[in-house]
């Protein structure tokens, strides 16, 4: 028999589409695998298994009558524990929220309800999303899938393990300087961050709010093109007929390559050499003004962060991992004039960024520079851990920084993501081009 927890999510659908699948069989597979799942607790914070059915039962009777809501209709999917979920426990890995339980769901949740996706349950994050590693020693560090040892990238980890796993056929996740990205690349997944503002943001737990944004992880393009599309309340854009024949791709050299550790580095090289041999002109692309936008996240990220929570952290400051209450607590420092002059500048910036980039169809780097880091060595050695978590989220943030709609694709060695960066809400193009570029790299 066919693994339903092997398949892609518009696989899925198409099975409950034809009846092949039985929409209420499906979600009893993936609520049974998460319960007997070894690491089950350190991906699943908590699942929602009445709802789950009872949403599977409608869609599949939805199914019966030839009346499905789209083509995931009736796919069990899951959620980062920030999405609002009404009457269930809403907690963003932190001990500073525990036992908050939202009277209502998140607005992206109503609108895959309303799709016919099925709510399987909220996964494990860093603590309040403030960290692109994974680590969360308060609630649990889910696993990666390539090394049980390593942590699996942050802050959406339990969004990608469910996924890597087999125990959902698709995540939901947030992306305010990489957290999707990063635990896409780190477990072999599709992660698309969206431009800020693309997705409604009501119901979501904020991290830093201009920055904040909201995308899936998943196992194919197409799974997150529908994604994108349930969660918006739209239609999916149409991936047939791409290619990459004539594209022009540039590969960003500033900042991203600096540092690069050998193996996302060959992966790299290799996955651009395919590009290439699919058809894309492949061109270097130097970017000064990302240069200079990277030291402006100490100020804009840190000072947003803090806005939202430092009175709970101060409130309750030994409730958090330190290094993450210490990471917030550096935004109480920024001057509200310091602020309002980066944000002034950095709009310049995404302006000339836009300006170099024209031209081009995407802009090309390593996912991540570094690969999974040993999650016992980040515990007990703090240069290890420092070192590690700045590099982590460093080539992501370009596409936060300069306002973009991003997307990691796996390239075939474990761990191994790369990035294509599009523009400002240029989601169905950039869409387009990575069902392209997936099918180069295999």
């Amino acid at each position: 028999m066919t693994n339903w927890r092997e398949m892609s999510a518009a696989a899925l659908g198409r099975g409950i589409g034809a009846g092949e699948i039985d929409a209420v069989e499906l979600a009893e597979t993936f609520l049974d695998a998460i319960d007997a799942h070894d690491d089950g607790a350190r991906i699943y914070a908590r699942t929602t298994r009445p709802r789950a059915l009872a949403e599977a039962r409608a869609a599949r009777d939805r199914a019966r009558a030839g009346q499905r809501r789209g083509p995931l209709d009736g796919v069990p999917i899951s959620w980062k524990d920030m999405f609002d979920t009404a009457g269930v426990a809403t907690e963003a890995g932190s001990a500073l929220l525990k036992g908050r339980t939202p009277a209502r769901d998140a607005e992206v949740l109503r609108n895959a309800t309303a799709a016919g996706l099925v709510c399987l349950g909220k996964t494990h994050m860093s603590e309040l999303a403030f960290s692109g590693i994974g680590l969360n020693p308060v609630t649990a560090t889910p696993p990666c899938i390539n090394d049980p040892k390593a942590v699996p990238g942050g802050s959406s980890s339990g969004a990608a393990a469910s996924v890597a796993h087999g125990l959902a056929a698709a995540a939901v996740g947030s992306d305010t300087g990489g957290s999707v990205r990063i635990p896409a690349a780190w477990n072999d997944l599709v992660g698309l961050k969206t431009t800020a503002g693309r997705l409604p943001m009501g119901g979501t737990v904020p991290l830093a709010a201009r920055f904040d944004t909201i995308g899936p992880l998943c196992r194919t393009v197409e799974d997150a093109a529908l994604m994108l599309a349930a969660l918006g309340g739209e239609s999916a854009v149409d991936l047939r007929g791409v290619s990459l024949s004539g594209l022009r791709l540039a590969t960003l050299e500033t900042v991203v390559m600096d540092d690069i550790r050998d193996e996302p580095a060959a992966a790299y090289r290799d996955a651009l050499d395919r590009l290439a041999a699919a058809g894309a002109i492949i061109e270097p692309l130097e970017a000064p003004e990302v240069a200079e936008a990277m030291p402006m996240s100490g100020v804009l990220f840190t000072a947003e962060a803090y806005s939202a929570w430092g009175e709970a952290i101060e409130a309750d400051p030994d409730a958090m991992f330190a290094p993450i209450r210490d990471r917030f607590r550096s935004g109480a420092e920024v001057k509200a004039a310091d602020y309002v002059a980066a944000w002034r500048r950095l709009d310049r910036l995404r302006i000339d960024w836009a300006a170099r980039v024209t031209g081009f169809d995407a802009v090309l780097m390593p996912a991540a520079p570094n690969m999974p880091p040993d999650a016992a060595r980040l515990m007990e050695d703090n240069d290890y851990y420092v070192t590690e978590n700045l590099l982590t989220l460093r080539n992501t943030r370009v596409g936060n920084l300069m306002g973009l709609s991003s997307v990691s694709l796996p390239t075939g060695r474990a761990s191994c993501g790369i990035l294509l960066c599009g523009t400002a809400f240029g989601e169905n193009r950039l869409l387009r081009i990575a069902s392209a570029a997936e099918r180069a790299l295999g």
